[in-house]
């Protein structure tokens, strides 16, 4: 439902406010890590100049004042807009949930397996296509890419235990 201005109805997702500060929050935290440990190496300047944090001190410190402006400004805005109605984070989710699954499963399958894992599911979940059709062409493009970047190209690329049983 929109009004007559083009902002969503409030309560109808989640507000620009509250993304802001979500972002703010996060740009204050990875600051201090990058303010935290570059002067934990040395962020000062000696007889012979700069030592290694000297620099990365700095964007650290840039980026923890420009946060901090956000969020200040975040917090004195006044207005209700919608940033993303709950149908549009979901329409992410439905991308989000899987993509964050098959990164999860590289590690553990490899990436040829967890690609053929990821491609089949999206393909029967999100695209309705049929078990065998997504199978033959989840697998069929995966052992494809195999023997392109792994016995042409000899570029190696994360193995799990199918390819170690293989001798991979």
């Amino acid at each position: 439902m929109e009004s007559h201005q083009g902002e969503v109805q409030a309560g109808a997702g989640i507000s620009v406010k509250a993304v802001e500060l979500v972002v703010a929050l996060c740009l204050l935290a990875g600051a201090i890590v990058v303010i935290w440990s570059n002067y934990s190496i040395g962020a000062g300047w000696v007889p012979d100049g700069p030592e290694a944090g000297y620099f990365p001190m700095r964007v650290g410190i840039i980026v923890l004042v420009c946060s901090v402006l956000v969020g200040v400004q975040a917090l004195h805005a006044g207005g209700k807009t919608v940033f993303a109605t709950w149908q549009q984070l979901r329409q992410v989710g439905v991308i989000l949930v899987p993509l964050t699954v098959y990164v999860g499963l590289i590690g553990l399958l490899g990436i040829y397996v967890a690609s053929s894992v990821f491609m089949v599911g999206f393909m029967v979940w999100v695209g309705k296509s049929g078990w065998l059709k997504a199978a033959l062409i989840g697998v069929g493009i995966n052992v494809l890419l195999f023997w392109i970047f792994e016995i042409q190209f000899r570029v190696p690329l994360p193995k799990g235990p199918l390819e170690a049983a293989l001798g991979y």
